[in-house]
């Protein structure tokens, strides 16, 4: 909140005329820094719209007001198209065993993630990284395709890579952020990063040579058929409910729009299972934190503290012990939160307990409308602002 507050008014044409430059770690002050917490939803998106907009007009924060909803679309596109995270998730594993059959594989991806290639702002990006759980958004442009065009390692590794180190890593930003480098998103449309480029927006930090001049498209069949966008049901509590909370969306308003009253709440770490590989120490202990904050904020709303966990056993004993009859949560996103919450709701039938997914009414709004590319959706923004009042 003390950021939001502190960059809001260099929201407007500063940020649109400042966003692009990364001027090195430490020094990205011209952005706003808020994604780690949009992304846990430890701030929501219409905060983040109010607060900016209650400083600039429309027309003066478009940049940044476009931004905070391309985060909106991706989420949207991803949900109405759940295969192609799966398909992701397939690409790795045959990747991740590529890296144990062949050796050339291996060494590179290894010398690529510590930041030992010789491309020299390649290397600080992937040092950043790792130190500080962040990158510039151009600079995640770039590294992915120096990844992707002139490494030639498979882009599921890198996509996997950012998930394992980002602080605000989530599945359909990042996922589909790879794809779009790659050719897979606009399918045959590319991104190169040039060099001259690279040296106007880092302020002649670096200059790199050797990188590839052009950018063939990977091979694609196609986009899956579009499914439909998840919305609220007409959710009453019944007999004794628990909350849980889990660390893709720790926004718990939406949860007590019914007049529920928790007996108990539990805590569930998700990000875990971004990745078969291990997963920074500094994510995993970013949203530990996230979900004590939202449990120390929420504690006189959502009743006995049933503990933190990573795995469903001790979740099921808490449901068990607690004789509950439903279990409330809010809705997880496609991705590793989606997953586990699947499994939950299976393990919990034969307990006679139901999981009631709640969806943030945000999402309700803009995920149905992330049917195409980014421009068809950015002409709903008008209302979708008006819808929220803003």
């Amino acid at each position: 909140m003390e950021r939001l507050k502190a960059f809001a008014p260099h929201s407007g044409r500063e940020y649109a005329r400042l966003r692009n430059y990364d001027l090195g770690q430490g020094r990205h002050a011209h952005v706003s820094g808020l994604s780690p917490y949009l992304r846990h939803r430890l701030i929501s998106e219409e905060e983040v719209l109010r607060t900016v907009l209650s400083h600039h007009s429309r027309s003066s924060a478009e940049k940044f007001v476009h931004e905070v909803f391309w985060r909106s679309y991706w989420k949207g596109w991803l949900e109405l198209r759940p295969k192609v995270w799966a398909q992701y998730r397939a690409g790795l594993a045959r990747a991740l065993n590529r890296t144990k059959t062949e050796s050339g594989v291996r060494r590179q991806w290894e010398d690529a993630c510590r930041g030992e290639t010789g491309i020299d702002c390649f290397d600080h990006w992937a040092k950043e990284l790792r130190a500080t759980g962040y990158l510039h958004n151009h600079a995640r442009m770039w590294f992915a395709s120096i990844w992707i065009h002139t490494l030639n390692l498979p882009w599921e590794l890198g996509a996997d890579f950012f998930l394992r180190h980002l602080l605000d890593g989530d599945p359909a930003s990042n996922t589909l952020g790879w794809r779009w480098v790659g050719g897979l998103q606009t399918i045959g449309k590319t991104y190169l990063a040039r060099p001259e480029n690279i040296r106007q927006y880092t302020k002649n930090r670096f200059y790199p040579k050797g990188l590839a001049g052009t950018a063939q498209p990977l091979y694609s069949d196609g986009h899956p058929p579009r499914g439909q966008a998840p919305q609220n049901i007409d959710w009453r509590p019944s007999g004794r409910v628990g909350v849980l909370v889990h660390d893709d969306d720790l926004n718990l308003k939406p949860l007590f729009k019914s007049g529920a009253c928790p007996v108990s709440f539990t805590r569930l770490l998700t990000c875990e299972q971004r990745s078969p590989l291990a997963i920074s120490e500094d994510v995993i202990g970013f949203a530990k934190n996230a979900l004590e904050d939202t449990a120390n904020r929420w504690a006189e709303r959502i009743g006995e503290d049933g503990g933190l966990h990573t795995t469903l056993d001790p979740i099921l004993s808490w449901a068990k012990n607690y004789e509950l009859d439903q279990v409330v949560t809010s809705y997880g996103s496609t991705g590793p939160a989606k997953e586990v919450l699947d499994d939950l709701e299976t393990r919990l039938l034969p307990l006679n307990i139901s999981l009631v997914r709640v969806v943030n009414p945000y999402d309700s709004m803009t995920w149905p409308r992330a049917t195409h590319g980014f421009f068809r959706f950015k002409d709903n923004i008008p209302a979708f602002l008006d819808e929220m009042g803003i």
